[in-house]
Formats: structure tokens, sequence, C-alpha cells
């Protein structure tokens, strides 16, 4: 499970409804990586009635990421992105393969997927 004490800062993503799908799909295709813990709201927020909204821990290459399924806010953007470094263009061709199922290629070696973020 991630460190919850050891982890002073990490990212944190907020998805209209998709947040436990989408981290189950990122650790699918990164090593080191898994979802974490899976935890409804227990009580009816703003955002849905009880069990609707979501957060997410998990671990993508080692690095703990927080996420929450709470009904549309602001969409993702170029604003942010995440940049993974890579040894070989076999690694590039792997990760690019695997992010770009559902989602769309952009200019410049950036992509989309499926989700809006990356």
């Amino acid at each position: 499970m991630a460190s919850m004490q050891g982890d002073k800062i990490f990212p944190f993503l907020w998805y209209t409804k998709e947040a436990e799908e989408a981290a189950r799909f990122y650790a699918s295709i990164f090593p080191d990586s898994r979802v974490d813990r899976v935890t409804p709201l227990p009580v009816e927020t703003p955002s849905g009635p009880a069990g609707s909204v979501k957060v997410v821990d998990f671990t993508l290459f080692g690095k703990r990421f927080q996420a929450m399924s709470a009904g549309p806010l602001d969409p993702f953007n170029h604003a942010i992105s995440m940049v993974v470094v890579c040894e070989d263009q076999a690694e590039i061709d792997r990760y690019w393969s695997g992010l770009l199922q559902g989602g769309k290629e952009e200019q410049c070696g950036w992509l989309q997927d499926r989700y809006g973020v990356f």
C-alpha cells in the first residue's frame, strides 16, 4: 500500500466518474504500479449520493497518486501532464501504445489518454 506517512506531496486528479477505472488502466500499463485502495464516501455529498463519490489511492512506478470521482468540475487540459522517462524507443512505444488505447495523438509527441490526461 502507498505510504501514507512518507509522501508529503503527491498528485491528485479529479475525475467526473472514472477515477477507479483510470487508476486501474494506468496500473496495467506501468511496472511497479497498483491500485492500493478505493474508498467510497459513506455519506451524500454535493457531488452525489453515498457511495458514488470515490477516493482512489494508487501507485505508479512506486510513486503515490490519489484520484477522486466526484462529478464534473474542471476538465483536464495541457496545464497538467505526466512525463515518463524512457530508456529506449521500445519502452516509449510500449507506453505510447498502452496510453493511446481510446485516446488521441497530439502534436510534438504528446497524447491525451481516454480520460483526458497525459
